[in-house]
């Protein structure tokens, strides 16, 4: 009896044991389909900041790339803002992308295919504004014309757009995996409890609900992406339709100036040598007025082609170590002679003035330019003040000026009593052929000058100005640190008393050049051999031991000046070489700067320039 009751309770119950079982089996899943609940979420979570963080790469890579294209076609620094932020903020970004991308994930390869594209891409970036600083514009521009860039942002759009396939593959898996679980606890609950069966039925809700929440997320996000990469697209029309306009605008400025300046100029030389002409041509002699007259007119037109490569920041420099205070002192005579005795001068030189490295005879230009402008703004009468200091340029004041370098500088400052400039003058008055004097006052070249030569020299000019108040100009140079002694400011030119006795071989592939500049030397009292090129040079220098100067020009065909005086100098160690030329980028002169213990003089020269230079190259021991 025992025993049957025993048997009876046993499977009495065994149900409610089953029943247990079944329930706890039915909490147990519940509690693994909630923990894949919550991994899936995070999973979903990670998988939208991914999307966004790959947003944001994309577009601080089209940042960097936009900034520097604005930078390369107009020169001006603050293209170069939205470059310099991004690359600040992609290292972070980056760093974050490898947290969540570790290596082994199925997305590795891809977010390495990104950084390798986005390192070529930086370096090109790097490399053309590099470029473009030194002054070699063209080979910055060949490199952004190559496509290259444009194939490494097209790798990195493929690999961003390969990581959200991958990311959607994984949404999809999960939502399958999840309605497997969720159907299996719908079996259970039906064969269970009704409860548990609802309960999971809200869950299924829930969850599709949530993973609905996720796909539309996903869908504004592309549509936005979309969105922004067209908009993105119409600012760099605009953009670019804009600086064609401006760049057009400037070519046109500068075009018509030098056509203006130049016909006005070519018109005095040909009238004179017309008048000239006939009247030599009708035995009169009485021409010296229209020579004068041509002369000058040659020499303002020399003198603007000069302000012109100052200005395009393309003209052969010859730096030194120079003592601001010295050479504004030297020039103190020079200033008041050219300004004139109702001009005072005053003088604020700084004690303990650091030195600096530039070309002191364009110092010295920039500083007479703008002492001239300043007369002219006091129309003849006022006072004129030349300040010197030191001075540091810190971060707070690179950032208000983007192309300026933080450190330390000697200031130069000019300062009048003038009528002072509005900011729209203020604001055009570096612009070539800009000026607000009467047609026959100036060039507007002066300002132009002295910020291209202050630019090429590694420093920075700045215009403080009000209506009625004055103008102060400063002139920065960067402050030199190395050894050596500041040299003389005025220098002496070679000696044009000593007797021309050497014999000089002229080197010149143009006739006409050839031809004048020949008889220039025969009238100096030289012996001259002509040659029309680099290999008759040679071959006359073998053929005459007696040759103790060659004046060659730079820029000739198959065979260079420079390429030439380095074969000449292997068969006479003590010849000497003076080179000429009207323009050159790269043959002796290197980032804008004179090669050293190089003899050059620029066409077109005078008789007594040539004179000078020959006489300083024959003297150099």
């Amino acid at each position: 009896m025992i025993v049957r009751l025993r048997r009876a309770l046993r499977w009495q119950t065994l149900p409610l044991l089953a029943g247990f079982a079944v329930v706890a089996l039915i909490i147990a899943v519940r509690a693994i389909l909630a923990e894949v609940q919550v991994a899936d979420r995070d999973a979903s979570r990670e998988a939208i900041e991914a999307q966004q963080l790959l947003s944001s790469l994309q577009s601080l890579a089209q940042d960097e790339e936009t900034g520097q294209r604005g930078y390369l076609l107009t020169g001006e620094k603050n293209y170069l803002l939205p470059y310099q932020h991004a690359v600040d903020a992609l290292p972070a970004l980056l760093k974050r992308i490898d947290e969540m991308f570790p290596a082994g994930s199925d997305r590795a390869q891809q977010v390495v295919g990104i950084k390798d594209a986005l390192a070529r891409k930086q370096t090109e970036l790097a490399e053309t504004i590099r470029l473009y600083d030194t002054g070699n514009t063209a080979k910055a521009l060949d490199i952004v014309r190559g496509g290259r860039g444009k194939l490494d942002m097209d790798q990195i759009r493929a690999n961003i757009d390969a990581i959200r396939r991958i990311d959607g593959a994984s949404l999809a898996t999960r939502a399958e995996r999840m309605e497997q679980i969720e159907g299996w606890l719908r079996a259970g609950s039906f064969a269970a409890l009704l409860g548990i069966f609802l309960l999971g039925i809200y869950t299924i809700r829930q969850s599709s609900r949530r993973f609905q929440d996720v796909a539309t997320a996903q869908d504004a996000l592309s549509a936005k992406n979309v969105a922004l990469l067209n908009e993105i697209e119409t600012r760099e029309k605009a953009e670019a339709q804009l600086r064609q306009v401006q760049k057009m605008e400037a070519v046109g400025q500068l075009t018509g100036g030098i056509a203006h300046d130049f016909n006005n100029m070519l018109a005095v030389i040909t009238s004179a040598m017309n008048l000239a002409h006939r009247k030599l041509a009708r035995g009169e002699h009485d021409v010296q007025s229209f020579i004068e007259a041509a002369a000058d007119a040659a020499a303002r037109a020399a003198n603007l082609t000069a302000r012109l490569l100052a200005f395009s920041r393309q003209q052969p420099l010859a730096p030194e170590v120079v003592d601001a205070n010295r050479l504004v002192t030297a020039m103190s005579d020079l200033l008041r002679r050219t300004l004139g005795h109702a001009v005072e001068i005053e003088t604020v030189l700084a004690g303990g003035l650091w030195k600096t490295h530039a070309d002191a005879s364009q110092v010295e230009n920039a500083i007479i330019n703008l002492a001239v402008n300043a007369r002219d703004a006091m129309e003849d009468r006022g006072k004129l003040t030349i300040e010197t200091a030191n001075c540091f340029l810190d971060e707070a004041y690179a950032v208000a000026h983007p192309e300026v370098k933080v450190g330390q500088y000697v200031m130069i400052a000019v300062t009048d009593t003038g009528a002072g400039m509005s900011p729209d003058i203020m604001a055009r008055a570096f612009e070539p052929f800009f000026t607000t004097k009467p047609a026959a006052k100036g060039t507007g070249l002066g300002l132009s000058q002295v910020f291209g030569f202050v630019k090429q020299s590694g420093g920075h000019v700045k215009i403080y100005s009000e209506p009625g108040e004055g103008t102060t100009i400063k002139i920065y140079l960067p402050r030199f640190t190395g050894a050596g002694e500041a040299a003389p400011s005025a220098k002496a030119g070679g000696r044009t008393d000593v007797p021309a006795t050497e014999t000089v071989l002229l080197v010149e592939d143009d006739a006409r050049v050839r031809a004048s500049t020949a008889a220039a030397l025969q009238e100096l009292g030289y012996t001259v051999i002509e040659a029309a090129g680099g290999e008759e040079a040679l071959r006359k220098l073998g053929e005459h031991p007696a040759i103790a100067l060659m004046l060659t020009d730079i820029v000739m065909p198959v065979m260079n000046g420079r390429q030439l005086a380095e074969q000449a100098r292997r068969h006479s160690h003590s010849l000497r070489v003076v080179f000429m030329t009207g323009f050159t980028r790269n043959a002796v002169v290197h980032n804008g700067v004179l090669d050293h213990d190089v003899h050059f003089i620029t066409k077109p020269f005078t008789l007594e320039q040539l004179a000078a230079k020959l006489r300083d190259a024959l003297a150099t021991p």
